[in-house]
């Protein structure tokens, strides 16, 4: 899959542009696991209230990936505006 283009072009906000965000639902439609990722350059990884907001798919993944150090990368399953945190397992293929 093609890395999705942010419309926003903001450092501070994502959307996903709309030929990512159809790829990903027909991935979705078809019983795949969808998970979506973007980096918190100087915080932590963890969801803002703005990426709690933007969360309009609750059985989606959102991965976040902090800058602020070390990269860490965490995952998170945000519905309804509940946040949680989900393990991430690291497989070498």
């Amino acid at each position: 899959m093609k890395r999705a283009e942010n419309p926003r072009k903001s450092p501070y906000g994502y959307e996903l542009d709309h030929r990512s965000l159809f790829a990903a639902n027909e991935l979705d439609d078809e019983g795949y696991e969808v998970g979506i990722y973007h980096s918190h350059p100087k915080s932590p990884a963890e969801p803002s209230q703005t990426d709690i907001n933007l969360a309009t798919y609750p059985h989606w993944r959102y991965l976040i990936v902090s800058l602020e150090k070390e990269p860490v990368v965490r995952v998170w399953r945000i519905a309804d505006g509940r946040v949680e945190e989900e393990d991430l397992d690291v497989v070498d293929a």
